[in-house]
């Protein structure tokens, strides 16, 4: 299973309309083939910095969501918002690595 996180830091008018577009689309998102797991954290010292936390099958499966139609519409409307780049990364736990 690999875990992706995407660091993302916005500019404080923007959070509003981040939180609404993620409210929006986040079960299609989690209904992406090979998404197990979706979650939204935001950082416990800056309230403009949010984290995504996601699981999925494998890499294939992350980046069949990055080619859809969905993607397309989700990361565009972000990165608008954002006030710095975001960071992204993905693993693997070491629980499930053998």
């Amino acid at each position: 299973m690999l875990i992706r996180i995407v660091r993302m830091t916005f500019a404080p008018e923007h959070v509003p309309a981040f939180l609404a577009l993620f409210h929006a689309t986040k079960r299609r998102i989690r209904q992406q083939p090979g998404c197990r797991h979706l979650e939204l954290w935001q950082d416990a010292e800056n309230p403009n910095i949010y984290c995504t936390h996601s699981r999925w099958d494998d890499e294939a499966a992350l980046n069949g969501y990055r080619k859809s139609s969905l993607f397309g519409e989700v990361w565009p409307a972000t990165k608008k918002l954002f006030a710095a780049p975001a960071v992204a990364f993905s693993s693997y736990s070491a629980d499930m690595v053998e």
